[in-house]
Order: structure tokens, then C-alpha cells, then sequence
């Protein structure tokens, strides 16, 4: 099964950012709570515990990495129902990331966005965070997850292009 990656990367004055949306036929509140609540969380990404809230820290366990560690997620902003931002350290590195959710009609939009100081990893962390938001589309629709042998390594390339492309073009620039 081939799987078509949608994220996008965009040079920043730190580095990249890798932003990538999905949508939604659900209320605001119920895709909230399906990023938030760390029952729901767990049926895609992982559990977390701790008493959360702006400026605090809470434990992470990824439910999907092979021997993952718990980490420790510091809440850098939380408004709930629209926003969440979190930076979390773990084996792999430094992690900021974002979470915009948008009422139109009857659709929610979700926008995720990782920040990158290393633009060059994008081609790692590209294919895991499209798995992981489709992991989130089917565990709150009731549906089968996917599997990650399709999107890693082949979106990898996808993903490693767009840097590519933005060094070429700040080139000529």
C-alpha cells in the first residue's frame, strides 16, 4: 500500500517547519479530546500522566516506538479547544510542536507544526508525523491503524527534497 505524504516544509529564521493538516468530520471538542485526554491520546500516540497545564511538565509513553523511554512533555501553552504546544527531549533529540485545531462548519481542521532547528532531519521525522496524524484519523473514526512500514522509508525522499529545494532556491535568491 503506498501512502501519499501532504506535509510541507517551510525555511524559518531557527530552521524549518514542518507543518502538516487533516480534517475532521467531528466537533472541535471531540478532536480535542482525542489530542488531550490521555485515554484517547493512547489509541494513537501515546499515554500520557501528571497534572497538566501551561508551564508544567507531564510523562509521555509513546505506545507505538519499539524500547521508547518515558519523557517528560513541558506544556508551553495549552487554550483549549484550539491550541496546544508542547516541547518534549527524548533519545532522539529536542521536539517542539503544535497543535491548531479550526471549527469550519462541520469540519474540524487540524494543523500540525514541528519546529525544526535541524531542517535536515525532516526527512526522519516527515514520515513518522504523517503516520502518527493518520494513526489519529483512523483511531477516531473506529478504524484500523496504519501500518509504519508505509510510510517509512518511502516518504523519506519526499520529505528530504523539500530541503533540498529551499537550499537551491536560497541559493539563487
Amino acid at each position: 500500500m503506498s501512502v501519499r505524504p501532504t506535509g510541507r516544509v517551510f525555511p524559518t529564521a531557527t530552521g524549518a517547519d514542518l507543518v502538516i493538516e487533516r480534517s475532521f468530520q467531528a466537533p472541535i471538542e471531540d478532536v480535542w479530546a482525542s489530542v488531550s485526554e490521555p485515554d484517547r491520546l493512547a489509541r494513537w500516540f501515546g499515554r500520557w500522566s501528571g497534572e497538566a497545564g501551561p508551564g508544567k511538565y507531564v510523562m509521555l509513553q509513546l505506545g507505538f516506538e519499539k524500547d521508547a523511554s518515558p519523557c517528560r512533555v513541558l506544556i508551553e501553552s495549552c487554550r483549549p479547544p484550539t491550541h496546544l504546544a508542547v516541547c518534549m527531549k527524548d533519545d532522539h533529540g529536542d521536539w517542539r510542536l503544535e497543535l491548531t485545531l479550526e471549527q469550519r462548519g462541520d469540519t474540524t481542521q487540524l494543523r500540525f507544526v514541528q519546529h525544526l532547528t535541524d531542517p535536515g532531519l525532516v526527512g526522519d521525522t516527515g514520515p513518522g508525523w504523517e503516520y502518527y496524524l493518520d494513526m489519529l484519523i483512523a483511531a477516531h473514526g473506529g478504524q484500523p491503524l496504519p501500518d509504519f512500514a508505509n510510510y517509512y522509508p518511502a516518504q523519506r525522499e519526499y520529505f528530504a527534497s523539500q530541503i533540498v529545494a529551499q537550499q537551491v532556491a536560497g541559493a539563487d535568491g
